[in-house]
């Protein structure tokens, strides 16, 4: 018996990236994940980088995310796209900072709970001064350690640009942005404190636009030592925010030397979507 003609596929030439039509390459980049996007796909040559540094592959990567907040986020981001105006001041597009800084739900603040000491805090040291402590659990933080204030107000301020964090100008200002400030806060259970907090909403030149305070109540020589929390949202607050700064306030009750003052920690500044 003869043996059957073999069926042989066509041989097609090897597709390379290079050869795609652009609207097929911003596809398939928009597949790859935001860091590997800017640092290995932006080098490789001109027509990527041109497809990274634009909005379009950005905007993709936005509309694959199908919750509620994903949703939300994708109709501002095309109702409320970014100015170029900043393009040459800082690094990469508006869209793209966003992608990498992921900063809707992300904790602003930087060392919330005095895990490096004061790295990323402005401080004003009153009588002994501020310190780092272990604490009983704060629930959500991601250290056992807190700032400890002594016998005269202690101050300590962090100021959180949220541009560079990654949310960009216009969706700022779309109104649809709301900021949840919140902090913790107690005393220990020999000495009492007195606690204070003021959070304000600066514009580009640093000036005050909108501004929250929380005083509590002094807590009181032999109260259970335990942690407070504080917190606010700002919502509605108008065109212009750019910087959030955070601030805080504490001392001790009985002017003990040493660090006896109100206890801080686990500090969060966050950016959310407005959804209703």
């Amino acid at each position: 018996m003869g043996a059957r003609p073999s069926r042989r596929r066509p041989a097609y030439p090897p597709v390379t990236l290079d050869a795609l039509p652009p609207e097929l390459l911003v596809r398939v980049l928009s597949h790859v994940p935001p860091r590997a996007l800017v640092t290995c796909c932006r080098p490789v040559c001109r027509a990527w980088r041109d497809v990274v540094d634009g909005p379009t592959v950005w905007l993709l990567q936005l509309a694959r995310d199908r919750s509620a907040e994903g949703r939300a986020l994708y109709a501002l981001a095309q109702r409320c796209p970014p100015s170029s105006e900043d393009e040459e001041d800082l690094p990469l597009c508006a869209l793209a900072r966003f992608c990498l800084r992921a900063p809707l739900g992300r904790n602003l603040i930087f060392n919330s709970c005095g895990e490096q000491g004061f790295r990323g805090w402005e401080v004003e040291h009153g009588g002994n001064g501020w310190a780092v402590e272990n604490i009983t659990l704060v629930p959500g933080a991601p250290s056992q350690t807190c700032f400890v204030t002594s016998f005269e107000w202690c101050f300590k301020r962090q100021l959180v640009d949220l541009v560079m964090e990654g949310v960009w100008q216009e969706l700022l200002d779309s109104a649809q942005i709301e900021i949840c400030v919140a902090d913790w806060w107690g005393a220990r259970e020999n000495c009492g404190c007195v606690y204070r907090l003021r959070v304000r909403l600066l514009d580009v030149y640093e000036n005050e636009v909108v501004k929250f305070s929380a005083s509590p109540n002094p807590v009181l020589q032999w109260t259970e030592r335990s942690c407070r929390q504080v917190s606010h949202v700002f919502t509605n607050f108008g065109k212009g925010i750019r910087y959030v700064s955070f601030e805080q306030y504490g001392r001790d009750t009985r002017s003990w030397v040493g660090h006896y003052g109100a206890l801080v920690t686990h500090s969060s500044v966050r950016v959310r979507i407005r959804l209703s």
